[in-house]
Formats: structure tokens, sequence, C-alpha cells
């Protein structure tokens, strides 16, 4: 019994380490380098964990990471709402060493803000 005790221990361990390791924290982005700035979603994908996007940034397509889905859905913000071709704004952090990653601190839709944080 000690032995199965142990095996569940260590799968739990290794779940929640997992997950921490593919969490895209704060820490990985530069908030000292605010970008802000208008551009069309040319690709989005509204699943967990997180909300994906692909934007022109400076003539490059840039992954952008938003909110979980639930948080996007409470907010008022809907998979209709990015799909391709829609026109948002975006305020935004660069990843710190990965180029062409941003996370998005809050999005405007026709005219509207949603903070993401």
């Amino acid at each position: 019994m000690n032995r199965l005790k142990g095996i569940a221990l260590a799968l739990t361990i290794l779940l929640f380490a997992s997950f921490t390791a593919l969490h895209h924290g704060w820490a990985d982005y530069d908030q000292e380098q605010t970008l802000d700035f208008k551009t069309v979603i040319q690709e989005s994908v509204y699943e967990n964990p997180h909300v994906l996007a692909k934007v022109k940034y400076e003539k490059d397509v840039w992954t952008v990471y938003l909110a979980p889905t639930s948080r996007m859905t409470d907010r008022g913000l809907t998979a209709d709402m990015i799909q391709k071709g829609e026109a948002v704004r975006l305020v935004a952090y660069p990843h710190k060493t990965k180029k062409g990653e941003m996370r998005a601190e809050r999005i405007y839709v026709d005219g509207t803000k949603y903070e993401l944080r």
C-alpha cells in the first residue's frame, strides 16, 4: 500500500510540474516595452490554456497570447469577435527571448476595451 501511495504522490508532483512548465507567466515578457498598435487578426485559436492569435506587427507575423477562454467570455470577448480579418488594437509585451511572441494586456475590438489580465 505504501508503494501505491508513493507512486500516486510522484505522479501528482509530475502533473503539477508539467502544468507549471507549460504556463506562460508574465515574468517571460518585457513589461518595460509596451507595444500598442492596430492590426488585423491573421488567424486565431479560441481554446485553453490561452486564446492565441497571429497578427502582423512591424511587417512580421507575431503570435499573441491572450487570456484563457473563461476570462475572455466572462469579459464579453467571444471567439466570433477575434476571427480572421477582424481589425483590433492590441496593448502587449514582447517575449524576452522568443522573437515573434507577445502577451496581450488588453485588446480593443470595435472601439471597446477588454482587459485580459
